[in-house]
């Protein structure tokens, strides 16, 4: 049998939940922010000759976020999603 969470403990939870859902959402549009200015960098990376990947970029990237980062995310867990979202960019630029 489930035990029922104490009133102030729900209420906490709900409101944690609201939270991250805002949070959600902000991030959410600063994704789409982040590709529309990338797709202008691709356009402008085709205009000039000059490939979409660039790794040396890409690590600066990383390393500097990573010196950045005050945690509590793991420096693992900020390449993957940072390596990610820079995948789904390059990936958008390439189909221009």
């Amino acid at each position: 049998m489930r035990k029922e969470a104490k009133p102030d403990i729900s209420q906490k939870l709900r409101k944690n939940r609201r939270n991250l859902d805002l949070l959600d959402q902000k991030l959410l549009t600063l994704l789409n922010r982040r590709l529309r200015i990338g797709l202008e960098i691709g356009k402008i990376k085709k205009e000039i000759g000059k490939k979409i990947y660039d790794a040396e970029r890409e690590k600066g990237i990383l390393d500097r976020l990573k010196r950045k980062n005050k945690g509590p995310l793991k420096e693992g867990d900020l390449r993957r999603i940072f390596a990610t979202i820079m995948q789904v960019s390059r990936k958008s630029q390439i189909r221009l």
